[in-house]
């Protein structure tokens, strides 16, 4: 068993580097009238909902390995599988915003939200699963009616994206919102164990 510090850094190091990628992919309009804009707000938007939901990802990771006090193999594979769908974010958010919000790069970046939050309930259950029977994580996570809403509403959008592209976009937009709302149960659990 090793320490989670390592675990930690190399994973804001590869979360940094997605925000960055996904900044630095939106070119410059050339020209210094705000019309210039127009043609590039998709881009903006989709860039504003993939910053949203990576920050949504590094801040209940961070809290998550609060509770982590060992790290097995498994939990190093489960983290590295979550850090391949994340980092995948930029190509598809890019994508999405170049073609407008078109059905194919908006089943894509639904398939993308969709493996990384399946890859998060792995790396999540593979901590339980060290923790044991009184497992802090298993406690605070309780029935985590998000984390199980989160792909089935996913799962429903990628179809729906070769019928109603801007519908299936709107209901990752409405995830990421009740995503965004303060989750102060892993804070909970850790306060009453430190009493």
């Amino acid at each position: 068993m090793m320490g989670k510090t390592r675990l930690e850094a190399f994973s804001d190091g590869v979360i940094a580097i997605l925000i960055t990628i996904m900044v630095l992919e939106m070119k410059v309009p050339h020209g210094a009238t705000l019309e210039i804009l127009l043609p590039v707000w998709p881009v903006f938007l989709s860039y504003i909902l993939s910053f949203v939901y990576v920050g949504i990802y590094w801040n209940n990771h961070h809290h998550m390995l609060h509770t982590c006090h060992k790290v097995t193999g498994g939990i190093l594979w489960a983290n590295l599988h979550l850090l391949f769908w994340l980092s995948l974010i930029p190509f598809a958010s890019g994508w999405v915003g170049e073609n407008h919000f078109a059905s194919a790069p908006a089943a894509l970046y639904g398939l993308v939200l969709l493996m990384s939050a399946i890859a998060y309930f792995i790396l999540q259950q593979q901590i339980i699963a060290t923790q044991g029977e009184n497992s802090l994580l298993k406690k605070a996570v309780g029935s985590d009616w998000k984390g199980k809403l989160s792909p089935i509403t996913y799962a429903t959008a990628i179809p729906l994206a070769f019928w109603y592209p801007l519908l299936s976009m709107a209901l990752y937009v409405g995830m990421a919102l009740i995503w965004l709302i303060p989750d102060r149960r892993i804070e909970k659990v850790l306060k009453a164990h430190e009493v």
